[in-house]
Order: C-alpha cells, then structure tokens, then sequence
C-alpha cells in the first residue's frame, strides 16, 4: 500500500515516522508492511537460525534479521528480512540500522511487498554493492540466490520444494529445501 504523495519521500522523512511505524521507503514512497505470515516468519527463522551458526562458527561478521532500517540511497530504506555485514565492514552497522550495502540479503516473498522485492529492491541492492541476494518464496517453496554487482546481475541457483541451495558469497554455506520448509503445512 503506498502512501500518497506528490513528491518522492527522502530518508529524513522516512526518518521522522514514529519508531517501529510499517513502512519502507521504496523510490521515494512509503510502503506499508503488514505483519508478515506465519509460513513467511517459519521460513525466516529456519534461514535466520542456519545462517547465524555458519556465520558465527567461521566468525564471518554479523548476521541481523528484520526490522531492520538499511539506508542505500536518499529515496531508498529498506527492512530486509534478514541481512549478512562482513566483519571488515561492520563499521556500516550503526546504532539505527545499516548505512550502505550489507554484503548478503535475504528477502522472504510476502503479498505486499513481492513485487517490490522481485524488482525495484533487487536493482537498488545490486546498484548499491550487495553482493548476494536470497529471495525465498515460502507459498511456491522456491530459493533463488542471485550473485549482485552493478550490471552484472545473475541467478547462481534456485531450487523448488527439495534440494539444496548454495551461497557463492559464504564458501560452504547451503540451505536444504525440505528442511526449511519443513514446517510449513
């Protein structure tokens, strides 16, 4: 759901909602969020949980799960589901978000905010130097990983219901479909 306005929104705006207020800022508009699913939140901690222990037990840097601010450019805040900030660049890890491109992003597909994911967000992101990006469709139970870097933009795996995906980005880092989706009924 946009909220209307006649001329694009900027980070200060969006800055000044009241703490915890649904919203992103996507292109200049504020995009409500609605309280994600129970299959979205599921998956989420599934990914959260498995990317946390990898992350920590190769010490790699610091794993932060959504809500989130990641500030990329003066029109675009995002709350990615779940973000990986190398440990030589964790100095873009303030106190009220992440300022400049985490390395990895992860986005679980949800009603309102799918298409924006799939589309705008995913150009920002490779725009602004994330290097891996994650879309996870828990009603399709797909994974698709995408390898991000400006222009050159492409998917590195997708898999759908079982098999496995792996990171490009994270050596030795994969995720098992049916494991991750285990819970969904």
């Amino acid at each position: 759901m946009l909220a209307p306005a006649t001329e694009k929104q900027t980070v200060a705006d969006y800055a000044a909602l009241p703490e915890g207020a649904p919203y992103q800022l996507i292109d200049g508009a504020l995009v409500m969020s609605p309280s994600p699913s129970s299959f979205h939140q599921l998956a989420l901690g599934e990914l959260h949980a498995a990317l946390l222990r990898f992350v920590q037990q190769h010490d790699l840097g610091t794993v932060l799960i959504a809500p989130l601010d990641v500030f990329l450019t003066e029109h675009d805040a995002y709350q990615p589901d779940l973000l990986y900030v190398a440990r030589e660049r964790r100095d873009l890890i303030e106190e009220d978000g992440v300022h400049g491109a985490p390395d990895l992003v992860v986005e679980v597909l949800s009603p309102s905010t799918g298409y924006y994911d799939l589309t705008h967000k995913k150009r920002v992101y490779a725009d602004a130097g994330v290097q891996e990006y994650w879309i996870v469709d828990p009603l399709e139970r797909t994974v698709e990983v995408w390898r991000l870097g400006g222009d050159d933009v492409a998917p590195l795996a997708q898999a759908r219901e079982t098999g496995t995906v792996q990171s490009q980005l994270l050596d030795g880092f994969s995720v098992d479909l049916e494991t991750l989706f285990a819970d969904l009924h």
